[in-house]
């Protein structure tokens, strides 16, 4: 459980973390992040392709994965790495592919460092943030924006977000923690609204045949 909660929470870190540490908070990247942030919250849902590259030169490590998340306000349905998390918002089923194992738990937020509903706010208290110029990515503009945490324990000591120009829509981001990893996501596809229902975050046991329910509750 811990383990799949540990890849949700690095791949919404994007806004947890927010810029150089003595750098105060720049009103041009919070017009940026603002504008994002409105941008996905005016939506019932979305759904998300990414891709995660994790690149350990320590451990001489370079690997990439890829994961689809569909989000509608505190509920979401993660798939990635061979496991499936799905929250309705009181129930969370963790769903191991290898294993046919699916284990069932209560949601508690409080327990939860983070979840999907929270990301576009969460640099509204706590971290610091500087617009860092523009780039051009796949011919796009885009804003870069520099992000640290006002923690100084933190592990993740910043993360640099690829916002659109265009449509202030979030292309990329790249984690940076202190034992040298990076972890680089792009979004390969988004759509917004799709349709869903209260069985896209429910857990259907009829479909996956012979699985063997562990019920933590």
């Amino acid at each position: 459980m811990k383990r799949i909660f540990s890849m949700l929470l690095a791949f919404f870190t994007l806004v947890q973390v927010a810029s150089a540490q003595n750098n105060p908070k720049d009103p041009e990247a919070l017009k940026v992040l603002d504008a994002m942030s409105k941008k996905y919250q005016a939506m019932k849902a979305y759904s998300v392709s990414f891709t995660q590259l994790l690149e350990s030169p320590q451990a001489k490590v370079k690997e990439t994965i890829a994961g689809d998340i569909t989000v509608s306000g505190n509920k979401f349905r993660l798939a990635v790495a061979g496991q499936e998390i799905i929250n309705n918002g009181t129930t969370i089923w963790t769903y191991m592919k290898k294993e046919n194992e699916v284990n069932i738990s209560d949601f508690d937020p409080e327990e939860q460092e983070l979840t999907p509903d929270q990301i576009y706010n969460l640099y509204k208290k706590g971290y610091k943030y500087v617009h860092s110029g523009e780039e051009k990515i796949a011919g796009e503009t885009v804003h870069v924006i520099d992000l640290t945490p006002d923690d100084r324990n933190n592990q993740v000591f910043k993360v640099r977000l690829h916002i659109s120009k265009k449509d202030n829509s979030l292309k990329s981001w790249k984690m940076f923690r202190k034992n040298g990893t990076r972890y680089t996501y792009t979004i390969k596809k988004f759509t917004a609204n799709p349709p869903v229902n209260a069985s896209t975050f429910t857990f259907d046991k009829t479909k996956y045949k012979g699985v063997k329910v562990v019920d933590l509750r």
